[in-house]
């Protein structure tokens, strides 16, 4: 039964990520992000990551997915027409042949299926979550709290831009 859901979880993910950067509308890309994210958490309770599956749900499918969508809906896009140029083609083909070596690379590494610091039985008497917040907020701690200021300023900077100006904020000349 597990490959019939992971065949499924697999196959539903890839279409949900071609259609996240492939649908016009912007909002049908959040949705499709959406089923995205919610599909990869599938994947993680397959391999038995309850606690990664939760945060799946909890921190992207939640909160980023609204965060996406307030966005958008901050910016107030007015036009749904877009058209694929000739150089947008070009990009296209050039993308996937890099996406094409990046996943050559990754099949040929010699990190596959490199093992955890953490020992089975200390993971085992403690339990997974206990693990992976040690680990994250001892040794990660400081890349953890950069990643929380970049995305503070990912917001700012995204109201910034999308702030319309007014009477009081354009300068005589």
């Amino acid at each position: 039964m597990v490959p019939v859901f992971f065949s499924y979880f697999s196959l539903v993910s890839i279409l949900a990520g071609v259609l996240t950067v492939a649908l016009p509308n912007p909002v049908h890309c959040g949705l499709a992000l959406l089923t995205l994210l919610l599909h990869v958490a599938g994947l993680f309770l397959l391999l038995n990551a309850e606690f990664l599956f939760v945060i799946q749900i909890i921190v992207y499918a939640g909160a980023i997915v609204v965060l996406y969508l307030f966005v958008l809906m901050l910016l107030n896009l007015k036009t749904d027409e877009r058209v694929l140029h000739h150089r947008y083609a070009v990009i296209l083909v050039a993308a996937a042949a890099i996406c094409g070596g990046l996943l050559l690379m990754a099949l040929r590494s010699p990190f596959q299926g490199a093992k955890g610091h953490a020992p089975v039985e200390a993971v085992l008497q403690d339990g997974g979550s206990y693990a992976i917040g040690i680990t994250i907020f001892n040794e990660y701690l400081l890349q953890f709290e950069i990643v929380g200021v970049f995305l503070l300023g990912a917001i700012i900077g995204a109201i910034v831009l999308a702030k319309t100006p007014t009477a009081v904020d354009v300068e005589p000349e």
